[in-house]
C-alpha cells in the first residue's frame, strides 16, 4: 500500500478573455506526512488517462463532455475525478513516474539496494588487553576494563586483535 492519500476538495471557474472558460480541480496531496496543492483542469486529467493507458489498464474517467457551469455536474465530475486518483493509487504496486509528475510528487528513491553497497568495512570498536570474563580481576572492576578498551580504542585504533 502506498503512502499517498490525495482528495479534490474543491474547484473553481477560471475565466479568460483570450479562450473560453474552464474548470480548475484543486487536488491535496499528503505523502510521507507532508501536504501540498495542484491545480488541473480536465484536459490535464484527460491526458495523464490517455499515457497511463500505454502501461496500464486505468479506471473509467469521468465524462469528458458535460455542461461544466452548472454546479451539481461540476460536483459530480470533482467527485468522479477524486476517485479516479484514488483507484489508480489503490490498484498499482508501481505508481508510474507520469502519475506522480501529475501530482507533482518528487519520487526519491529509498536506501540502495545491499548488492550496490559494495563491501562494508567493520571496525572494531573496542579492544580488551585481556578477557574480562576469562581472567580473573586484578585489582580492576569490569568498567574499568571497558574504558581501558575504550580508551585503547581511541588512541591506538590500528590495533587489531589477532
Amino acid at each position: 500500500m502506498h503512502n499517498v492519500r490525495i482528495s479534490i476538495p474543491s474547484f473553481r471557474s477560471e475565466d479568460n478573455p483570450m479562450e473560453k472558460g474552464y474548470t480548475v480541480f484543486k487536488i491535496e496531496v499528503l505523502m510521507n506526512g507532508r501536504q501540498h496543492t495542484v491545480e488541473k483542469r480536465y484536459s490535464e486529467f484527460h491526458n495523464l488517462h490517455k499515457m497511463l493507458k500505454k502501461s496500464l489498464k486505468p479506471p473509467e474517467l469521468p465524462s469528458k463532455h458535460v455542461r461544466n457551469w452548472v454546479p451539481k455536474v461540476l460536483e459530480q465530475r470533482r467527485h468522479g475525478l477524486e476517485l479516479y486518483l484514488q483507484t489508480v493509487i489503490m490498484e498499482n504496486e508501481v505508481l508510474p513516474k507520469i502519475f506522480l509528475d501529475f501530482l507533482n510528487i518528487h519520487h526519491f528513491p529509498s536506501l540502495p539496494k545491499t548488492e550496490s553497497c559494495g563491501k562494508l568495512n567493520h571496525q572494531p570498536t573496542m579492544l580488551y588487553q585481556r578477557d574480562p570474563y576469562l581472567l580473573p580481576p586484578k585489582h580492576d572492576s569490569f568498567s574499568n576494563v571497558v574504558i581501558e578498551g575504550v580508551i585503547h580504542g581511541i588512541f591506538y585504533p590500528d590495533l587489531q586483535p589477532r
